[in-house]
This record gives C-alpha cells, structure tokens and sequence, in this order.
C-alpha cells in the first residue's frame, strides 16, 4: 500500500513510521491547521482508505491515537468529530520529544503527591478489613513475581488497596480512570527494576515500609514512605540505559508519550476497579 501524503512525524525518522503513524500525523496537522474546523466531522473510513492508500485497520488504529491525543471524539449519530486541538494539549500527561523515559516521569511526578497523601490518609483511617487487603496485596506481588510474571497488576492492585484505605472514593476513581496510564508507567518501572536483583529488592523494601506505615497508624511515616518510593521510581528511570526503550517498555513509554488526560475526563465515568 502507498503511503499517506506526509512529511516525517516530528521526533521520528521517515523509515522508522508505521502507517498508522502516518496517517495519524497528516490528520493531526490538518486538525491543528483548521483543515478540519471543531465539531466538524471526519471523514468516513473508506474514504481515508482511498485518500491515503492504507487498509480499514490502519485508519482506525489513527483514529485511536487521535482520540488518545484529545483531538477528536466519537459521538453516537455524529460519527468522529473535530475537538478543539488548544483543549486537547493542557492536559498532556507526555509529550512526544524523543525522550522516551519522558512520558514515564510525568507520570511519576503526578503520582508523587497523590500517593503520598494516600498513604496518609490510609494510615489515619484505615479498618482491618482494609489493612488485611493491603497485606493480601502486598503478598501477591511476591507471588506473582515468584511465579515469573511482571507483577505490574499486582503492583496496581496494592496502589487501589490503599486507596480504598483512605475512607476518600475520590482516590480509587482517580485511579481507575488512569488505570491504562499507571499500567504502562508500573509496566516500564518494574520491567526495568526485574533487570537487577538489587532494584527489585529496592522496590520491595519500599512498598513493605508504605504497608508497615500505615499498619502502625503513623501518618507522616506513612506519607513520606510513599514519597520516597515515588522518587526513587523516578531516580531508576533516570538512570536506565538507553538499551532499555526497545521493545514493550518503549512500547509502553510511547504510548504515555501520547496520553491525554483530559480526554480521558472527557468519556463516561470510569467504574471503580472491582475489588479482587
């Protein structure tokens, strides 16, 4: 198949573009451009076949990284429809700068304060029941990594289990609507500290100081535990070799690259993470 009609994305050599990346750079210039006015419509999937030569499925994985971005939205009876591309950059969780630890990072950083408090609030109001689920949690990290798996939804839950401790809705809501974000962030992080015995005992130590924080009730050990694990997440990421960014973790560092949190604030409220 032919190529769109595009210039190299910004950041990314010619050769090493996808069509999909194509196809989703020429339609996010011609949305920035005004080509494509806000509220109008996109045109239909045949006709960008057509236009840029490429398959159904190339055209719609496009239009899912432009929805990722904010810059369009799908609107039952309306088909994909133009938002305003000023809107759709203040609240880019990354930005696509040929840093691929980039993306991480501002993840980390916005995590910083929230699981910090968290942990706070956790160690100020949490039951037993809920103090017995962040210890379950905690242990099934261990397992999982026992078993040869990555941990990453482990990890996860353990961050939601504390959540819920806090007595605050708000915080796992919060949560469940990031969910795709923190996997990817939790998917690098801990691809990166698997690689060396010593960072994997590092994490582990972190998250048992959160766990043993809030067990004793000692809300500023708490809040600083989790602060600490927060920087030295990103301390690791900062010091990864570059080697590291090819394949799934680089993967997963574009993708936040490209995430968009008011369009993810913009779709139907995101269910709270059931508990397991």
């Amino acid at each position: 198949m032919a190529p769109p009609r595009s210039s190299a994305q910004a950041g990314k050599p010619a050769a090493d573009m996808t069509l999909a990346d194509r196809v989703t750079q020429v339609l996010a210039r011609q949305i920035r451009g005004g080509a494509y006015p806000v509220n109008a419509r996109l045109p239909t999937e045949k006709f960008m076949t057509q236009e840029y030569g490429v398959s159904r499925t190339v055209v719609r994985e496009a239009i899912s990284r432009l929805k990722s971005e904010g810059l369009v939205e799908t609107r039952q009876g309306s088909g994909t429809v133009v938002l305003d591309p000023k809107s759709s950059e203040a609240f880019r969780l990354g930005l696509p700068d040929g840093n691929p630890a980039r993306g991480v990072l501002r993840i980390i950083e916005l995590r910083r304060g929230i699981e910090a408090e968290m942990a706070a609030l956790a160690a100020e109001r949490r039951s037993d029941a809920q103090m017995a689920q962040i210890n379950r949690a905690l242990q099934a990290i261990d397992r999982a990594v026992r078993d040869g798996g990555d941990g990453v939804a482990e990890d996860l839950a353990f961050h939601i289990a504390i959540s819920r401790a806090t007595g605050n809705p708000h915080y796992t809501e919060l949560l469940g609507l990031l969910t795709r974000a923190l996997q990817d962030a939790i998917r690098v992080t801990r691809g990166n500290e698997a690689r060396r015995a010593d960072l994997a005992d590092e994490v582990r130590a972190e998250h048992e100081a959160i766990r043993a924080a809030i067990q004793a009730g000692d809300v500023q050990a708490a809040r600083t535990a989790a602060f600490l694990h927060m920087q030295n997440t990103a301390r690791r990421i900062e010091s990864v070799d570059p080697g590291y960014w090819s394949g799934a973790s680089g993967e997963a560092a574009n993708r936040l690259a490209r995430a968009n949190l008011g369009a993810v604030l913009r779709e139907q409220p995101a269910k709270s993470p059931k508990k397991p």
